[in-house]
């Protein structure tokens, strides 16, 4: 009945409005029940228990044997690890796989059948599900003691189909991978001339004693190539030079040639190529959300302007006020939005809305969300309104940062003064008393600036939150070591009472004392700039953030299995070698001391390592395992990370250049947001000729 047909109108409005907020496809069933069961599935329940499942599953690897569940990673000073009996966590993965096809099965049928065959991520998600189950049963079989488990590898494949925009950031790399190989290839050629020189400059002669540079780093092509390709990260530098410099200086030329233009000329050239590829592919990837989000919108408008009270019009179709009034009450998005979308209806004067009307009154979507803060508190009184104007003034924030900064050298002369003093020997009453001293201060600021700014304004900044926070916390720490040890006096050293001594008590306030001090950054606006841009990155880059965890996830695994074991052998060959020693047991044993050795960037580690590997304690092939880890997390992840904060920075210091600052009001972007004055509308042919393709929707015109 038309009553029926115009609640499925609604119905696909509304569905269709919020695919455009969440720069979704539209490409899904339309028909009565499957639009329940879209909303259903993306409800925030649903999501959230889907992204519960993988925190699970991705979280078992740190409970699964070799258990990490002990303080210390240290295997000569641990008690034996807690390892969970066989089944146990193989019932909880069960679950997780059970969701998943639940998940995947969901998404198959919204789709159709049609959609599924063109969609790869689908298909590779049911095909890791298939491997993973057939794995499970396996493991089942052997009763949890085969040694390599090939599910755990694909468990990161959840997280990564599990977003939209991972995915997309995942396609752009991979768009960028040709542009950075040539520069890759460029770099191997670097360094395989170089080895072939550094084998016939330090070439083996009769003189023993003069072949230190021979013996150590260039006896045979793989160890040449090693050498230099550790001097390529300036792990080993100058160690690498020292022997032959010593022999003769002119032999540094070598090395410094080879570090200039590995280093200096090609690393850079490769941030810079990044950089340009990979902001173009992103600006691509950006512009299709767009277009996903104006194609929700017009057919939006396409199927309200099929409801049979809209008038029939032969030339244009009109959405009547009425219906897009029902179709914002009942659609999930931000409450800003809509507010400003029902105020621009409101003072819309027509009872029908055109296509173009419709499209501008939801670009209020592509806007900057805009905090304002609250108005000061209006005092009647004289003597306040002078309090007011004094405390509320920002040369009061000024004498609160110089007072902080007193604080923090006064804790600098006492660590100073005590740093060769025994614990027996320190008075701290020198100590307690200013602090006691500042954080009254502290608490007196705060107070004075809740009464210049009422108790709303104050709390609207994010810096007075931070600060009052801390200001707090510092108060209730005071307070209870001063119930516990009394108040400072001289020779205030009583003995130890309560869960922390008074020394520990002392360290915790001064260290929170430090903490605060931070409190200075909105004050220095080029260090607010920097510091707003990491917080925006934190905020937007969650995409980048999870393909990382992807590759540490996958690295580490691979590591595990990979070196099962190792540990123990390297122990009995390097008693004698407290760093390597040190290096193996970290590093080696277990899942949660292999993600701290994927986290350390810095080419220490893998020096090490390769060196182990260099005298043959492991495969020389492992080699390949740590030569990717670094191309992938040193070179290419953290060069796409510099590309991204690079364009946030320009971004925002254009911005600030061209956008006078109001101290009232906090502009927050997104990384769509971030492109917005570069992107290109899409024409109405283009949306048009997209709607008459969808699989399921057939519109009137």
């Amino acid at each position: 009945g038309t009553g029926a047909d115009n609640n499925l109108y609604i119905n696909q409005a509304i569905v269709f409005i919020e695919d455009a907020i969440q720069y979704r496809s539209i490409n899904h069933r339309v028909d009565s029940k499957s639009l329940w069961l879209y909303r259903w599935y993306y409800s925030r329940t649903c999501q959230w228990i889907l992204s519960l499942t993988i925190t699970i599953i991705l979280a078992l690897a740190f409970i699964e044997k070799p258990s990490s569940l002990t303080i210390t990673s240290d295997v000569r000073y641990r008690l034996p690890a807690w390892n969970p009996p066989c089944g146990l966590t193989e019932s909880i993965e069960l679950l997780c796989f059970l969701v998943f096809m639940v998940d995947v099965s969901v998404k198959s049928y919204l789709i159709g059948w049609e959609e599924f065959w063109k969609n790869k991520w689908l298909m590779a998600y049911i095909l890791t599900l298939i491997v993973s189950l057939t794995d499970w049963i396996v493991s089942l079989s052997f009763f949890c003691t085969e040694n390599v488990r090939i599910r755990r590898i694909l468990r990161p494949f959840f997280l990564l189909q599990n977003s939209s925009m991972m995915k997309k950031t995942l396609k752009s790399i991979n768009s960028t991978l040709p542009e950075m190989a040539s520069v890759v290839l460029l770099l191997a050629v670097h360094l395989s001339l170089f080895t072939m020189f550094a084998m016939l400059l330090f070439a083996r002669t009769k003189d023993g004693q003069q072949d230190k540079e021979w013996v150590g780093y260039f006896r045979n092509l793989p160890d040449s190539l090693t050498s230099l390709l550790v001097l390529l990260t300036t792990a080993n530098n100058p160690d690498v030079m020292l022997p032959a410099y010593s022999k003769n200086r002119a032999y540094s030329v070598f090395f410094i040639l080879f570090t200039v233009l590995g280093n200096l000329f090609l690393m850079n050239l490769l941030t810079a190529i990044i950089y340009n590829q990979f902001r173009g592919y992103l600006l691509k990837s950006v512009q299709s959300s767009l277009f996903r989000r104006r194609l929700g919108i017009r057919a939006a408008f396409e199927v309200l302007s099929s409801l049979k009270e809209t008038p029939a019009n032969a030339q244009q179709s009109y959405v009547s006020f009425g219906a897009l009034l029902q179709v914002l009450q009942k659609v999930e998005m931000d409450s800003r939005c809509k507010q400003a979308i029902m105020r621009s209806l409101k003072t819309c004067s027509c009872d029908q809305l055109s296509a173009a009307q419709f499209q501008k009154l939801f670009e209020e979507l592509d806007k900057d969300a805009i905090k304002q803060h609250p108005p000061s508190p209006q005092y009647q009184s004289h003597f306040l309104q002078k309090m007011q104007f004094a405390f509320g003034h920002p040369y009061f924030g000024y004498l609160g940062n110089v007072v902080a900064l007193a604080n923090i050298v006064s804790i600098c002369v006492v660590l100073v003064m005590d740093a060769d003093k025994q614990p027996s020997e320190r008075d701290d009453f020198f100590l307690g008393a200013i602090n006691c001293f500042f954080i009254l201060y502290y608490l007196l600021e705060m107070l004075l600036k809740i009464l210049a700014m009422g108790l709303k304004r104050y709390l609207s900044y994010p810096s007075n939150r931070f600060d009052g926070l801390l200001t707090v916390i510092l108060l209730i720490l005071e307070i209870a070591t001063f119930a516990v040890y009394g108040f400072p006096h001289p020779g205030w050293r009583p003995e130890f009472m309560g869960l922390l001594s008074l020394w520990d008590m002392v360290r915790l306030v001064n260290m929170l004392i430090v903490f605060r001090f931070l409190r200075i950054i909105p004050n220095m606006k080029f260090m607010a700039l920097v510091v707003t841009t990491l917080l925006d990155l934190v905020k937007n880059l969650r995409a980048f953030a999870g393909i990382l965890v992807v590759v540490f996830y996958a690295f580490a695994i691979t590591g595990i299995m990979l070196f099962k074991g190792a540990a123990k052998f390297f122990l009995l060959l390097f008693q004698t070698s407290f760093y390597i020693e040190k290096v193996v047991v970290l590093y080696f044993k277990e899942k949660c001391d292999f993600v701290a050795l994927l986290g350390h960037f810095e080419a220490e580690v893998i020096y090490c390592l390769l060196y182990l590997l260099f005298v043959n304690l492991i495969c020389r092939w492992a080699k390949i395992y740590f030569v990717a880890w670094w191309l992938i997390s040193s070179v290419i992840w953290v060069n796409l990370f510099i590309a991204l904060l690079l364009e946030n920075f320009i971004h925002k210091w254009d911005r600030r250049c061209h956008r006078e600052p109001l101290s009232d009001i906090e502009y927050q972007r997104t990384v769509e947001l971030m492109f917005r004055d570069v992107l290109e509308e899409p024409t109405e042919e283009e949306l048009m000729e997209k709607l008459h393709q969808h699989p399921h929707l057939q519109l009137c015109r």
